[in-house]
């Protein structure tokens, strides 16, 4: 079944910013809105706000006059639900409790016509439960929008465990008709975004914890070598430390309480002492007249080494043999199999972030993942206090040759980006092995929704078959909590290789 047509009435149920954001996607599609709103008079004001962001779509030349005052035409506020009679797709943007929107479900089922499609937006609730509610379970679909909802591509179409495989195709190719991304999705904790997302914040909150690194620095890191469009500190502010921890707990508690969603403490004495971010004017960082930003910690201008020898092909960093090179740096490659790291001229050795700790070798200092090391503007070095300080000065001198700020933390395992990227491609590839979603979509979903510079599928290609597998499964060594531990379908996966080439 395809799209609905241009002609059929659409309607919106809740006026604030999601469903204003709504409303607007598709009256500039071209469709007949009616919004609703359960407390008089907020749907004139919503309508009265969504024609003067039209006016500055027309002011910024992204929208003609003409449309716009068409647009405005087709835009009626409807003061009760059963003004909604005769639409044929009504989403909801209501409070997120689970009683109020099956309440509004079950007196629309009373008012529409039988195949009306039926949309809850809800970022955190069951869309099975909230179907449950309904005589015919399977009209109703998740249209999950981004906020803002009038800028951001990504649409999450969620399928409750009732919802008709039809109902989710129509939802599917009303959401590309309206010139957004839609990646279908199952009922699942978080859907794909807020479920994959998790260890973006958990592991840089839990660097923190550790003490291995302030935000400032883990931020900077995420950011400069991550190549991620924000530090986790820093979008989490931008989203509120409130609305941040609260779909963090509704993930972890959906999911039983699994470790691998278990909050952070620290963000919750953040909540807890009134710091949500920038609205409120302090966060992670303070946001007032004349408040100081913290700088990342950078190290001071060190001497590089004569020479490095290469040992192995240090896999994901591959790339740096030929920038030291290029640095005029000496390379000497060492045949032999010693493992996959660079020699300091020192003794020192130099290690790409493997889940392993410095305090377990002598003179070992680790480096961070780098989405792109020639393109990089930062580099993180992980050392303890009985590194050699020579060891660390040439790293840092290293990398400072090849143009990187360093930035030089504790003894974190698995750092700073190695972690986090690793533990998202292990939930992206539980996710595909649990029938959330596909790989394409997956991807998709995480570049449009939260703007990775990679899908985890991307990254998973890029640093390895086994790369996350082997990482993880160090780090759960070192913390054998759960947290860490390697899914089956990451094991699997990194071991398909080994199983086709055979053994006897």
């Amino acid at each position: 079944m395809t799209a609905l047509d241009l002609s059929s009435p659409v309607a919106v149920v809740g006026t604030g910013t999601m469903g204003q954001g709504i409303a607007q996607v598709a009256l500039v599609a071209g469709h007949l809105v009616r919004l609703h709103d359960a407390v008089p008079g907020r749907a004139d004001a919503a309508a009265a706000a969504i024609g003067a962001r039209l006016d500055r779509l027309v002011e910024k030349d992204r929208l003609s006059g003409a449309a716009r005052d068409a647009a405005r035409a087709r835009l009626r506020p409807a003061k009760a639900l059963t003004d909604l009679a005769d639409c044929v797709l009504v989403v909801e943007a209501v409070a997120e409790r689970l009683e109020v929107k099956q309440q509004l479900f079950r007196d629309l089922e009373d008012i529409v016509v039988d195949d009306c499609l039926l949309a809850t937006n809800t970022s955190s609730l069951s869309v099975t439960a909230i179907g449950g509610a309904l005589r015919n379970p399977g009209r109703l679909v998740g249209l999950h929008f981004f906020n803002p909802a009038p800028l951001l591509p990504l649409v999450e179409v969620v399928s409750g465990y009732a919802s008709d495989f039809s109902s989710a195709t129509r939802a599917y190719e009303l959401a590309r008709s309206w010139g957004k991304s839609p990646v279908a999705c199952a009922d699942t904790p978080g859907f794909i975004v807020n479920r994959i997302a998790r260890p973006f914040y958990a592991e840089a909150f839990a660097v923190f914890e550790s003490q291995a690194a302030d935000p400032a620095t883990i931020d900077a890191v995420l950011r400069e070598s991550g190549g991620f469009r924000m530090g986790a500190f820093e979008l989490t502010d931008l989203i509120g430390q409130d609305v941040n921890e609260s779909v963090t707990h509704s993930v972890w508690q959906a999911f039983f309480q699994d470790v691998r969603f278990t909050p952070s403490l620290a963000q919750r004495r953040l909540v807890e002492s009134g710091r949500h971010g920038r609205k409120t004017g302090h966060g992670w960082y303070e946001y007032g007249e004349g408040a100081d930003r913290p700088e990342p910690h950078t190290a001071e201008q060190a001497q590089p080494p004569a020479h490095v020898v290469v040992e192995g092909d240090l896999g994901p960093a591959a790339e740096l043999v030929a920038l030291i090179r290029e640095a005029g740096i000496q390379v000497r490659e060492d045949e032999e199999d010693h493992g996959t790291r660079l020699m300091l001229p020192s003794g020192g050795q130099l290690v790409l972030a493997d889940g392993q700790t410095s305090v377990e070798f002598r003179d070992v200092v680790y480096f961070d993942l780098a989405l792109d090391y020639r393109k990089a503007t930062r580099i993180a070095l992980s050392a303890c206090q009985d590194t050699a300080a020579q060891t660390l000065a040439e790293a840092i001198g290293l990398f400072q040759a090849l143009g990187k700020d360093v930035s030089v933390i504790g003894d974190a395992p698995g750092m700073i980006v190695a972690r986090t990227v690793a533990r998202i491609v292990d939930l992206a590839h539980d996710a595909v092995a649990k029938g959330v979603a596909t790989e394409e979509d997956i991807d998709t979903a995480m570049r449009l929704g939260v703007n990775y510079p990679l899908g985890p599928f991307e990254w998973s290609r890029r640093l390895g078959r086994t790369w996350a597998h082997d990482l993880l499964e160090e780090l759960h060594l070192r913390e054998p909590s759960g947290r860490y531990a390697p899914s089956l379908a990451l094991y699997r996966h990194g071991h398909t290789a080994d199983k086709r080439e055979g053994t006897s």
